[in-house]
């Protein structure tokens, strides 16, 4: 199976107010693993005329911002509209097959995936158009969730910490977040979750 595991930073937790200032999506192959450092990423940082966010969300990615403001040249800078047009060229060259409509469709994973980068994804143009996502989705804290004691899905610090990983904490940085799901499911490859109870 091959999925790209996904992760936005953005201005604020509202996709019809806020905006997506980075996104990262690395392309994992489950039927030919490679070293996670190995593995082909895509990334942008996302520039806007203006910033609308909470204090709270700006305050997480002032280095984002940071970046965002420098005038420097930045390859992996774009614009709103051309992000998902540059996310599906990525898709194409890593083998992605278009369906019959011209769309790419593709499985992801990610942290809240569903609840939330997806509501930010479909803001953006030429989603449903260019690109979509899979209707089933990948989010990791359904494989580390303790069922008889957890009262809601696990956070990613919990995830990661039930995981064993060295640091626990949450890089709040789309690409190395990104890769911790995919570092977080990889247990789950040999030994799916319903084979456990045989």
């Amino acid at each position: 199976m091959r999925y790209i595991s996904l992760d936005l930073e953005t201005t604020g937790g509202r996709p019809a107010r806020h905006q997506i200032i980075e996104l990262a999506a690395v392309v994992e192959d489950t039927k030919n693993l490679r070293p996670l450092a190995e593995l082909p990423y895509f990334r942008r940082v996302v520039r806007h005329p203006e910033y609308l966010g909470t204090a709270g969300a700006l305050a997480l990615n002032a280095g984002l911002l940071r970046e965002l403001a420098s005038k420097e040249p930045n390859p992996e800078l774009c614009e709103p509209t051309e992000l998902l047009p540059q996310l599906r060229e990525f898709l194409l060259a890593q083998g992605f097959k278009t369906d019959k409509k011209d769309c790419v469709a593709v499985t992801m994973a990610g942290k809240n995936i569903a609840s939330f980068d997806l509501g930010f994804l479909r803001e953006l143009p030429g989603y449903g158009t260019l690109m979509r996502a899979e209707p089933a989705m990948l989010d990791p804290a359904a494989f580390y969730l303790n069922w008889r004691k957890d009262t809601r899905l696990p956070t990613m610090q919990t995830c990661k910490a039930r995981a064993g990983f060295a640091d626990d904490t949450v890089a709040h940085q789309a690409l190395a977040d990104a890769l911790d799901v995919i570092e977080l499911l990889r247990p789950f490859y040999e030994r799916p979750v319903y084979k456990m109870s045989e």
